[in-house]
């Protein structure tokens, strides 16, 4: 317990120490305390290559990552934050960062609306339903909106998608981008797609994105879906805590992602029925409190008459409960 206790004032020396690191100078990488060219290298090699991406880091990855004691890491986390100001902040700013954040077009006015301008960058969207009801085709819809210009409901940056159901088309993409007047070749060149076999697969290229993030300005990210593989490699009651834990390891290194990058994080979701619901919908998604707390805009398709789909938003820091009726047909998504 002493030893333990040791350890702790040690680290917290460190801390207090990395405080007083000159927060007024342009600093990187190598210039943190206890970070070298070679110990520099390894985070650059491992996608910790700006300061943002350090002081949102635990002092485990660092240290693990760059060979270096727990102080060691803990010292420099705590300079990389003193250095971008990561303490308190007022309404006032907080309101300034969100005029920062950007609006993907969906498509639909309607289903814009709904979602207070489209779906935001620094947050993750997730959309549950059952088969056939638009999900993966909302992706698509995403994934060809996304690279157009601001002034024409995008954000001007190429897309990262993780396929975990074999569901990408790039003969949608093709349909999509066409019917918007925009080049088909350059639109699929600007979706980098990585196909996901299992669970840790999954989680290794969400991790390996911010490799490719910074280098092709990348302002959307699609998991499609984010639970299959976790529902087919964590079978029983026994394995649900080890699953919870793993989704919420996911969910939070996509959020990470979504704040240190300013992109959007598109997630799609599987449905399950229970049997123990009477009266209405019995449908529910699957990811337990976990994934359904870390979802920042959660909302729920179904499938109506022909064409048409229902989206209903059913989570929202700022947004009311409401929904609407759009179509989906070979255009991609639109109003009824």
């Amino acid at each position: 317990m002493e030893e333990e206790e040791l350890i702790e004032e040690s680290i917290d020396e460190k801390i207090n120490e990395a405080e007083t690191f000159d927060e007024d100078r342009k600093i990187d990488i190598e210039s943190l305390p206890g970070i070298g060219p070679k110990t520099a290298e390894k985070l650059k090699e491992a996608g910790y290559n700006e300061l943002m991406t350090i002081a949102t880091a635990s002092a485990g990855e660092i240290a693990a990552i760059a060979d270096v004691g727990d102080g060691v890491a803990a010292k420099a986390i705590a300079a990389a934050r003193s250095a971008l100001s990561m303490g308190f902040e007022t309404g006032i700013d907080a309101l300034e960062r969100r005029n920062r954040v950007g609006k993907i077009k969906t498509g639909s006015t309607e289903l814009d609306n709904l979602l207070g301008g489209g779906v935001e960058t620094q947050a993750i969207t997730e959309c549950y339903g059952a088969f056939g009801s638009g999900k993966s085709q909302f992706a698509h819809q995403l994934a060809v909106n996304a690279q157009r210009p601001k002034e024409e409901g995008g954000v001007g940056g190429s897309v990262i998608f993780i396929d975990t159901e074999n569901t990408f088309r790039p003969e949608r993409i093709k349909d999509m981008s066409e019917a918007l007047g925009m080049d088909t070749t350059s639109v699929l060149k600007n979706i980098h797609v990585g196909r996901a076999y299992n669970s840790d697969h999954q989680m290794l290229l969400a991790e390996k994105a911010k490799d490719i993030i910074k280098e092709n300005n990348v302002k959307l990210l699609i998991v499609d879906s984010i639970t299959a593989h976790f529902r087919a490699d964590y079978v029983g009651r026994g394995t649900l805590a080890n699953r919870q834990q793993k989704i919420n390891q996911h969910i939070h290194n996509l959020q990470k992602l979504a704040d240190t990058y300013n992109l959007a994080i598109y997630i799609t979701n599987q449905v399950m029925s229970r049997p123990d619901v009477m009266f209405g919908d019995p449908t529910t998604a699957i990811g337990g409190h976990i994934l359904h707390h870390a979802a920042t805009y959660r909302v729920y398709l179904r499938k109506s008459k022909g064409d048409l789909r229902i989206g209903k938003i059913v989570d929202s820091p700022n947004l009311p409960e409401g929904e609407v009726i759009f179509k989906v047909n070979k255009d991609g998504i639109r109003d009824k």
